[in-house]
């Protein structure tokens, strides 16, 4: 059964990062419409991660409180409801409109900001260490899923129906998919098909089947988030996020916009975006494949989560090279090798389980998370600047390849060995 629910989180990952992503694809239609320039669009894409930022900690201590299959299905109702608001904004004069989506953007990623530390918890509750890299890379590869199935749907819908439309169906997506989570979806111990095979399985992998029914968490503590601020490796984990991160906000917000000055259409935007999120696809699932295989091999925890993650921020930092092409499909061969790049160094997300007491898996995620969301807050702002007051993505190309690289060094000479943290907590 522990792949059925990993399957359910693929399902609700692609559905929580194609509402995210919905913005990159009608913000051309909606800025000719409303009236609006780049400054402005990517202070509306940064909102998100300003709530994002502000909301993870709470997530992450609300995960450790609650059960976190229960917090999750909440909050794709409530996300899901925002993300139908934003479809009503045409009605509204520009100043509304620019206020109204900030406000709806900012709350999308206060009431989202439980998710992506909630697919950690999930995953360390059902799966063995020795599986973990996978399914981590599994379900950090929704993200392209996302994009492979509903990016050119936008862009059809947004081209020959209107803007308004991409919001509302994707609003009722993830409406429906609330109703089958609340269905099919258990922790392990309370799981009506999980038989006791598959239960002793998971206790000797090592996980702790009861971290959602015994919670030891009381009342949050600064104390823990010092803990986790005073160690060398999780800073250095810290960082490498955040460059990674800034990586996939360049993918899913400025990307199809650079795309379309590049000489195509929006539909063939849509449809060319998928070649890259393919590519990040396989590569997620090969950064946690090779992540396990050199783990069962005997390698070390260390090497194992470093390899993959060091060669795909290099191959990212590729995304450099789109300053000297012309082509517009060269460009987008080169944006595919980088979102491999990218896929291959998801399996960072493993390092939260790998590293955290199991239950602080919440806290640690969020504090993970918010470090990476920083970056959804400076990448589409800076790259707004930058497009304004160049009129091209040069600059803006090389901010986000510099972060290939340094995410790489981060995790070459800052975080040391990767291994499991003990705290009287």
């Amino acid at each position: 059964m522990r792949y059925a629910v990993l399957a359910m989180l693929v399902i609700a990952s692609a559905i929580n990062l194609g509402d995210r992503v919905h913005l990159s694809i009608t913000g051309s239609a909606m800025s000719a419409d409303l009236g609006f320039g780049p400054v402005a669009l990517g202070y509306v894409f940064s909102a998100f991660a300003w709530a994002y930022v502000l909301a993870q900690l709470p997530a992450g201590w609300l995960l450790d409180r609650l059960d976190s299959i229960k917090v999750y299905g909440i909050s794709l109702v409530l996300w899901s409801l925002c993300t139908i608001a934003q479809g009503f904004l045409g009605a509204l004069s520009t100043a509304a409109a620019i206020a109204g989506l900030f406000v709806l953007r900012f709350l999308l990623g206060l009431v989202e900001s439980p998710v992506s530390p909630a697919n950690s918890h999930i995953v360390a509750s059902w799966f063995p260490v020795r599986e973990r890299g996978l399914a981590t890379s599994i379900y950090n590869s929704a993200q392209y899923i996302a994009v492979v199935v509903f990016v050119p749907m936008m862009g059809y819908l947004t081209h020959h129906a209107d803007w308004p439309s991409v919001f509302w169906i994707m609003g009722v997506l993830g409406l429906l998919l609330a109703i089958v989570w609340f269905r099919v979806m258990h922790q392990p111990l309370a799981h009506p098909r999980a038989n006791a095979a598959e239960i002793d399985y998971l206790r000797e992998g090592s996980v702790n089947v009861g971290s959602d029914q015994k919670k030891a968490a009381p009342r949050f503590d600064i104390g823990v988030v010092r803990f986790f601020l005073k160690s060398r490796l999780m800073l250095g984990v810290y960082l490498s996020q955040y460059c990674l991160t800034s990586l996939q906000y360049f993918f899913i917000t400025w990307f199809p916009i650079f795309a379309k000055g590049r000489g195509m259409n929006i539909v063939e935007v849509g449809f060319l975006a998928t070649v890259p999120a393919i590519c990040g696809f396989i590569g997620g699932i090969a950064g946690g494949t090779l992540s396990d295989a050199l783990l069962r091999r005997g390698v070390s925890v260390s090497v194992a989560r470093k390899t993959p993650f060091v060669i795909g921020m290099l191959l990212a930092s590729c995304l450099v090279f789109c300053n000297f092409v012309a082509s517009p499909y060269t460009v987008v061969a080169l944006m595919s090798l980088a979102i491999f790049g990218k896929g291959l160094a998801a399996v960072n997300w493993a390092v939260v389980s790998d590293t955290s007491p199991p239950h602080l898996v919440g806290i640690a995620g969020g504090l993970f998370n918010l470090f990476g969301s920083i970056s959804g807050i400076v990448t589409p702002i800076v790259i707004g600047y930058a497009v304004m007051l160049t009129g091209t993505f040069t600059g803006a190309m090389y901010f986000v390849a510099a972060h290939g690289l340094i995410g790489a060094c981060t995790y070459l000479f800052i975080t040391g060995k990767i291994r499991g943290l003990e705290v009287a907590y």
